[in-house]
C-alpha cells in the first residue's frame, strides 16, 4: 500500500458552534469510514510563508494555498482518489490535491 498526501484547497469555516458541531460529525464519519487507512487526520492550516530559491520570504501560500491536509493509505492513486471523494471538505467548496509520497530514506 502506498500512503497519499490529501492537501486540501480552499473551504470554509464553520459559521456557528451547531454547524461546527455538524462539520465535526461528518470529518468523524468519513475518518472512520477510511478505517485501518487512515495514517493521520491532519489538522486545518493557519498561517503560511513561501520561501523562493533565492532564500526571500513572503506571507501566504501564493494564488492557491493549503488550507489543511490528511495522511491516507490506499493500493492505487485511483483507490485514494476514491477515498478522498467522501471528504466533507468538498461539500464546502474546497478542492483536494492527492499526492503520491515516495519513500526517500
Amino acid at each position: 500500500m502506498a500512503t497519499y498526501l490529501l492537501a486540501y484547497h480552499g473551504g470554509g469555516m464553520p459559521a456557528s458552534e451547531d454547524e461546527r458541531a455538524r462539520v465535526l460529525a461528518q470529518w468523524g464519519q468519513w475518518f472512520g469510514a477510511l478505517g485501518s487507512g487512515l495514517v493521520d487526520g491532519g489538522n486545518p492550516v493557519g498561517q503560511t510563508r513561501m520561501i523562493a530559491p533565492s532564500g526571500s520570504v513572503s506571507d501566504g501560500g501564493g494564488a492557491n494555498p493549503v488550507s489543511g491536509y490528511t495522511v491516507i493509505k490506499a493500493d492505487s492513486m485511483d483507490a485514494a482518489v476514491t477515498l478522498a471523494r467522501g471528504c466533507p471538505l468538498l461539500q464546502s467548496g474546497g478542492s483536494i490535491e492527492v499526492c503520491e509520497t515516495v519513500p526517500a530514506m
